[in-house]
């Protein structure tokens, strides 16, 4: 499945859905005939957000099913993310499954091409792109190290996003890109996020404060944010 197929049941789900059907009983029930058990863990996930421990957190992401086909970013995306990238050296932070960058790769020749991630590896095996497991609150690179840094679908996963988004424009010389779901908190849901930006100006607060040349846009229902560093 790809991410514009379910956008357009997220569409369903989260903007005609009251919230009083999302939480209720009768969607878990319905939500449990697709996913069985799981739907239960990724609710308790979310409830003990605060008090997990690393192995745990991996742990969920080792066996939560993988949705989409490679990435979880939709085409339009993925298109303004090439577009957008200054310089010749760039880091995905949380690449997964190295799809962008593989993209972005193609794109044109770039000096250096890194991908990072904390529980999947498949960007390690990769041709000419770089590989390191780190968590984004945690980036092992000097301050400015790669011309753009880019993060797609991470910071909805973060506790600690603060914290991630501050490491992010440490390491990043020229610009960074963010992408997120904008999409709406309920109890059962099909996906382990923590935080939830439902308009771009939710974002916005997230990321204050704001620099002087910035982007921040509705790309379907993903919010495609970036700014310059230099």
């Amino acid at each position: 499945m790809n991410r514009e197929m379910t956008n357009r049941i997220r569409f369903v789900i989260e903007d005609i859905l009251p919230p009083v059907v999302r939480d209720s009983q009768i969607f878990r029930h319905a939500a449990k005939l697709a996913w069985g058990e799981h739907i239960d863990h990724l609710a308790r996930f979310r409830e003990r957000a605060p008090f997990l421990t690393d192995e745990e957190y991996a742990d969920l992401y080792r066996k939560h099913p993988r949705v989409h086909e490679g990435t979880d970013n939709s085409e339009a995306c993925i298109k303004r993310i090439i577009e957008s990238i200054e310089g010749d050296s760039v880091v995905d932070v949380g690449c997964g499954t190295g799809a962008v960058l593989s993209r972005i790769k193609a794109s044109r020749s770039f000096e250096r091409l890194t991908g990072v991630d904390f529980v999947i590896d498949d960007a390690s095996k990769l041709e000419g792109i770089g590989y390191v497991a780190a968590k984004v609150e945690e980036l092992p690179f000097a301050d400015g190290e790669f011309d753009t840094v880019i993060c797609t679908h991470v910071i909805e996963h973060v506790l600690e996003y603060h914290k991630a988004i501050a490491e992010l424009r440490r390491v990043a010389k020229k610009r960074l890109i963010i992408v997120v779901p904008r999409e709406r908190e309920s109890r059962y849901a099909f996906n382990p996020h923590f935080n939830f930006f439902p308009y771009v100006h939710s974002f916005l607060r997230a990321m204050h404060p704001v620099p002087p040349v910035y982007a921040c846009v509705d790309v379907g229902r993903d919010i495609f944010y970036s700014e310059d560093r230099a």
